[in-house]
């Protein structure tokens, strides 16, 4: 793979025959493999602050989430990556918005509920 080809933002391990070569596969399945087994570790151990290990769980689950998107969708920032890119970040922002959505109208029926005692009070 020569230089010119690198520049182009072509993903780690694919050239451009190919698109996506065996050994990429397995470069990322290593490296996904590592984080997950450290997510399990971090979450079984004493070691860590235990109030760190929610943020870093969340770091290793983002650094897993850039694995898969580089090594197996092969997600890149090359200029003919711009309709997958577009694809992904409407994925996210319609997942956002569903999740954030749905916690938001759970907040407010939580909020607008009865409180315990009085509905305990009401069905006697």
């Amino acid at each position: 793979m020569d230089n010119h080809s690198e520049a182009q933002g072509l993903p780690p391990g694919t050239n451009e025959e190919s698109g996506a070569s065996l050994r990429s596969y397995l470069i990322g399945f290593g490296i996904a493999i590592v984080l997950t087994l450290a997510s399990f570790w971090v979450s079984s151990t004493n070691t860590i602050y235990a109030p760190g290990v929610p943020i870093l769980l969340g770091v290793l689950a983002i650094a897993q989430m850039g694995i898969h998107l580089v090594f197996f969708l092969h997600i890149s920032s090359a200029p003919d990556q711009t309709n997958n890119f577009l694809a992904l970040a409407f994925g996210v922002f319609i997942t956002a918005l569903i999740v954030f959505g749905s916690m938001i109208i759970m907040a407010d029926l939580n909020h607008q509920m009865m409180p315990m005692d009085k509905l305990m009070d009401m069905q006697r």
